[in-house]
């Protein structure tokens, strides 16, 4: 099994092959629009359009596990973070990330890195070849991931 094995599904309902990201690195946050480190899209998108075009894809996927800080739908969770943090990176379904209803992307993520997700905003990254390489705390700000991610973009 691999990161492309996956299929999750956009917001809007499609699903998205992680395989059509083979050769790029990824950041995989789940996301809630209604929590405190909700100011952590400005920095995401930031990363999205300085690295987009060198090789890195950032993907967003709401959750409502955690204080119930995401409690809309996808697609209002998609709008929100557009129109308040101009985001323009892929957003998917609402999923849970822990427990024994964990989407099986975010628990292949765990068990890749024997993490485990504390609150919203826990980061992944994922290198060229789908490898899991780093788990990030939800406090790590995404501009604090700069080093990491040049390391792997070349």
């Amino acid at each position: 099994m691999s990161i492309y094995s996956f299929s999750p599904r956009k917001a809007n309902g499609e699903a998205v092959n992680l395989g059509a990201y083979e050769g790029k690195a990824l950041l995989i946050v789940n996301t809630a629009s209604e929590c405190g480190l909700t100011p952590q899209f400005k920095e995401l998108q930031e990363l999205h359009e300085t690295y987009k075009d060198r090789g890195l894809a950032v993907l967003g996927f709401p959750c409502n596990q955690f204080g119930g800080q995401e409690p809309g739908t996808a697609a209002e969770a998609e709008a929100f973070c557009s129109l308040n943090y101009g985001v323009t990176f892929p957003m998917f379904e609402k999923l849970d990330v822990k427990g024994p209803d964990a989407d099986p992307l975010f628990a292949y993520l765990t068990e890749s890195t024997g993490a485990e997700i504390t609150w919203n905003f826990a980061k992944f990254l994922v290198d060229g070849r789908g490898k899991v390489v780093k788990h990030f705390e939800p406090t790590a700000k995404p501009l604090e991931l700069k080093p990491e991610i040049e390391k792997l973009l070349g």
